[in-house]
């Protein structure tokens, strides 16, 4: 037997990474999670700034309701602060992808050719060799970050990684966070839900194989409001929809465990309105 993989923690504790915020691009986001310093004595809980540097952060609901708004408005808000991004997408072929980040950006009011420079796509949607074979999909990751600096990686989405091979999700996803914390990157993984059912739970397409992975996840849902209490309660009209919001774990940093209310704005915006007791309150 050999102590090669044993570590003291003062061994270790010169390797640890600086805890701290990286922007999200998401308005009322950035101060739901949030650090913990121990300062002359006494306990002081402070903002973090964004989601935690070096996450792996999964973003998981049923279709339209704005994960890869999300994701989007993250890699623009990185590329417009100097920080490289590269966007993974395995649903949406390039062409569409780089249409898309262009509207996000302009909706943001940042220059779109001031931060093309700083956003690299990989098409692995148009390419069934990258999606179906992850290894080469991962190199080809590692040779975008190793030659262009790259900081931050989105994935849109991991579950179309595993979408015929379900059994297999939950090594995946490993291999693929594995990768993601050996290269240093702050990432977001899209993963789809299978249907409505368990509303707010981190359960996505593969079951579990994403959420007990990742160092977090965010849970977004859409409530379609179709009966009087319903209206009442909301106070909204029969036939809205209501968008709600839940960081359902992190392990990272703290976070607020609250179900918040969200809206995608006319110009195609995810934006945090309000904690959900204080907007059925108003």
């Amino acid at each position: 037997m050999t102590g090669e993989n044993l570590y003291s923690l003062s061994r270790l504790k010169t390797q640890v990474p600086k805890l701290f915020g990286v922007p999200s691009g998401v308005e009322g986001l950035d101060d739901l999670f949030y650090k913990v310093d121990y300062i002359n004595g006494k306990v002081e809980k402070s903002p973090l700034g964004g989601y935690p540097y070096l996450g792996v952060i999964n973003i998981t609901g049923v279709a339209d309701t704005g994960k890869s708004l999300m994701v989007e408005q993250f890699a623009v808000k990185q590329a417009s602060l100097g920080y490289r991004t590269m966007f993974v997408t395995v649903e949406t072929p390039k062409e569409f992808v780089a249409q898309s980040l262009m509207s996000r950006a302009k909706a943001m009011g940042i220059d779109f050719n001031s931060i093309s420079d700083n956003l690299f796509i990989i098409d692995a949607a148009s390419d069934h060799r990258l999606r179906e074979d992850l290894d080469k999909l991962l190199d080809t990751m590692a040779y975008g970050i190793k030659t262009y600096n790259i900081k931050n990686t989105v994935i849109d989405s991991v579950t179309g990684l595993f979408e015929a091979k379900e059994v297999m999700a939950r090594s995946i996803v490993r291999k693929v966070y594995n990768f993601l914390k050996k290269w240093y990157q702050t990432a977001l993984l899209v993963s789809q839900k299978r249907s409505s059912s368990e509303e707010m739970s981190a359960e996505a397409a593969g079951g579990y194989g994403v959420a007990h992975i990742v160092d977090g996840t965010i849970v977004l849902y859409k409530k379609l409001i179709m009966s009087k209490f319903e209206s009442n309660l909301y106070k909204v009209p029969i036939g809205s929809v209501v968008r709600l919001f839940r960081i359902d774990g992190c392990r990272m940093t703290g976070h607020d465990g609250r179900t918040y209310v969200f809206e995608i704005t006319d110009t195609g915006l995810v934006r945090i309105v309000s904690p959900l007791e204080d907007y059925i309150r108003r």
